[in-house]
């Protein structure tokens, strides 16, 4: 078994929060390593301290590898911090494709410059679109409304 192997099982390790990601899309495992025999190291990166979500992510790692008849340690590591950059390229397809907004590069930064960021709606794709609330259905997304559409959507918050 190669550590690609591996990769490959937790590709089907999805997010509880928003299970139309998987953690290999998410970016929080950062490491797979071998140990010994049909034993493995599963290195992961909470997107925030104290996520809610990690003690299952752990759990659901191991009964995955549980299936190949492997067993794995999982390890959290805080340092480097997660950010939103790790997010894959298809995991942002995956994001908007269900609805959610994917982070945006300057999405975010209306706290330190004062302007307006722009959010799309992932449904008819308007920019014309208001924050309704900081938080959303997690604490890494927040609440959108399309000023055209009028439909509701969450953004996944930018965090650099």
């Amino acid at each position: 078994m190669k550590s690609e192997d591996i990769w490959a099982m937790l590709e089907d390790v999805t997010d509880p929060e928003v299970p139309v990601l998987t953690v290999v899309d998410l970016g929080v495992v950062r490491d797979v390593i071998h140990v010994n025999d049909n034993h493995w190291k599963i290195i992961i990166t909470p997107t925030y301290t104290g996520c809610p979500a990690m003690q299952v992510i752990e759990e659901d790692i191991k009964s995955r590898l549980e299936k190949d008849k492997l067993t794995a340690e999982v390890e959290l590591v805080l340092s480097p911090a997660w950010t939103t950059d790790w997010l894959s390229e298809n995991g942002r397809k995956k994001l908007e494709e269900y609805g959610i907004t994917p982070p945006q590069d300057e999405g975010d930064k209306s706290v330190l410059f004062g302007e307006k960021p722009v959010i799309p709606c992932p449904l008819c794709k308007s920019k014309d679109t208001r924050l309704v609330s900081q938080f959303g259905s997690t604490a890494c997304k927040a609440l959108y409304q399309c000023n055209d559409c009028q439909e509701p959507f969450d953004y996944f918050k930018c965090l650099k």
